[in-house]
């Protein structure tokens, strides 16, 4: 590494902080605004000061924030340094030593390709950490808020689940109503009672939900536990010590997420969550899992991709304008989100492949960028 490469690094970690501290603070300083009222009654309730409410909140949001603008802010970081060096006429002097535009351009994209990285891997171990955080909007930040229960089906059981609302702080389930395919006929058509409680797998019993308060089947007490495929899935308390009169348990592969957050519980998975949920059927392989799969395997691509079509485009303007470049890394990003959330929504409504749904952006743009960036490499 030589000195001009050191410098430039040094720039363009310079302009990547300050972009992201300027957009996250101004991300924070509007969205705060809007939720101060909740956040002033949250800290009157909950030890730890209002300091603390806003960092407990806006942490997590923050890695989500950086996931969204990854690609941006490498471009955009790229585009600056550039313009910076024309307006210092540094570039010009850089050249005119024998400095070629490949050589210049390379620790800035290979530094783009770092932050491509580290939002790909923030993606995989950071946002799955504090996924229970973001499920939870301003509104509901202890989770006593009741939300509306999307109803899903077990893969495995056929059961379907439904209820009155969701509550994440004691994970429960109000008004549940479980429906039962025939071949748990033995406990009627469905399951309903007051409550209902979500549990993970333990010694005593697989991943599901405790019911209480049990108003159907009325008998409850005559019941025995029934298994399906060899596993068991309805608990009874008459042969289940562990349970009240009142209770039983269904064991079920649908998580309290699904049922609380909607379909966008799966963007707060890993790629090795998402896998894991394939082989093992607890997640029905529908399109938007396999696009969401495919999606984050490009990404990264389509990150460099920005950076290889927003170098070449500052470079060949004449305008030394920094806002132009900023223009520029803008314009280019709002192209390609457009392209891309219309290739998702064909995707996920069937309307076209999701696997080629997932890859048609990075096969839009990144011959483009090819074609842009191979006569500075020439």
């Amino acid at each position: 590494m030589t000195i001009v490469d050191r410098y430039l690094l040094t720039l363009y970690c310079k302009v990547l902080v300050v972009s992201f501290l300027s957009l996250a603070g101004l991300f924070i300083v509007i969205d705060g605004a809007n939720n101060l009222d909740e956040f002033f009654t949250y800290a009157k309730r909950h030890s730890g000061g209002m300091a603390m409410v806003i960092a407990e909140y806006y942490g997590p949001r923050l890695l989500q924030f950086f996931d969204q603008i990854a690609g941006l802010l490498a471009m955009l970081s790229a585009a600056f340094v550039l313009t910076v060096l024309a307006r210092t006429n540094e570039l010009t002097a850089l050249m005119a030593a024998g400095v070629s535009p490949a050589r210049l351009l390379q620790p800035l994209v290979g530094a783009s390709v770092v932050v491509a990285l580290l939002a790909a891997g923030n993606r995989e171990f950071g946002l799955p950490q504090v996924r229970d955080s973001l499920s939870r909007n301003a509104q509901d930040l202890s989770g006593e808020t009741g939300r509306k229960c999307t109803p899903r089906y077990d893969i495995r059981t056929d059961i379907l689940i439904q209820g009155q609302a969701t509550y994440a702080n004691q994970k429960r389930l109000a008004a549940p109503l479980f429906r039962l395919p025939p071949e748990l006929s033995a406990w009627g058509r469905e399951i309903s009672a007051n409550n209902a409680f979500y549990h993970r797998a333990t010694a005593e019993h697989p991943a599901g939900y405790l019911l209480r308060g049990v108003k159907q089947p009325a008998n409850l007490g005559d019941r025995r536990s029934v298994s399906l495929g060899g596993q068991s899935v309805l608990f009874s308390p008459t042969d289940t010590p562990w349970l009240k009169p009142d209770e039983c348990f269904v064991a079920s592969v649908i998580t309290f997420e699904q049922l609380s957050i909607g379909g966008s519980w799966r963007n707060y998975l890993s790629s090795a969550e998402l896998f894991l949920g394939l082989r093992r059927q607890t997640i029905e392989p529908g399109a938007d899992v396999r696009l969401t799969l495919h999606a984050r395997l490009i990404q990264p691509l389509l990150d460099l991709s920005l950076v290889l079509m927003g170098i070449p485009l500052v470079l060949s303007r004449a305008n030394r304008n920094i806002f132009w470049a900023a223009g520029i890394g803008i314009g280019l990003v709002a192209a390609v989100l457009i392209v891309v959330i219309a290739c998702h929504a064909l995707g996920k409504n069937y309307m076209m492949d999701a696997t080629l749904a997932a890859w048609l952006p990075l096969l839009i743009f990144g011959p483009l960028a090819y074609t842009l960036a191979r006569p500075l490499w020439d």
